[in-house]
């Protein structure tokens, strides 16, 4: 089961590394941009940037919670040393869900409505991209402790050969 939460572990590390990186571009590039769109050109260009960028965050979003309460599962099982952090892990990814449906999920929805008044667009906007920078903490810190868990004292991790 050692080999197991190795693979679990290192997969959650990766997706975790590209969900923390994308969500990142995100907030550095694209929410910047869509600030500086006036209403109506964002209601007009939403419907078609919205579906792929589900399309792309979703998969990536679902998986590496389930990969990390896996990994955290895993790590009590074994008796891992790092199965607190790996807890921790898989805490701050699932929160990243809850976030979404918290907040993102109905806010997304009502811009792909044009239902926020054009008045209440910019005010909505800053508050997704304070929404938006927190999900970006908290994913960094979950792909921080994925990295930890890999480097806790007494842990060995299958690909270094030190079995």
């Amino acid at each position: 089961m050692i080999i197991v939460f190795d693979v679990f572990q290192f997969f959650t590390l990766a997706l975790l590394g590209l969900l923390a990186g994308a969500l990142w571009a995100e907030g550095a590039l694209l929410v910047p941009y869509w600030k500086t769109l006036k209403p109506d050109e964002f209601y007009r260009l939403h419907p078609e940037y919205a579906p792929r960028l589900f399309r792309f965050f979703a998969p990536i979003t679902a998986l590496a919670p389930v990969l990390a309460l896996a990994s955290a599962c895993l790590a009590w099982y074994n008796q891992a040393e790092a199965r607190w952090l790996s807890s921790l892990t898989a805490l701050l990814a699932t929160s990243l869900v809850f976030i979404y449906f918290l907040y993102f999920k109905k806010t997304n929805l009502a811009f792909s409505r044009a239902a926020i008044a054009p008045v209440d667009l910019p005010g909505e906007l800053n508050r997704w991209h304070n929404w938006h920078r927190l999900r970006v903490v908290i994913c960094i810190l979950a792909f921080v402790c994925s990295i930890a868990v890999l480097f806790w004292p007494g842990y060995v991790f299958l690909f270094t050969g030190n079995e």
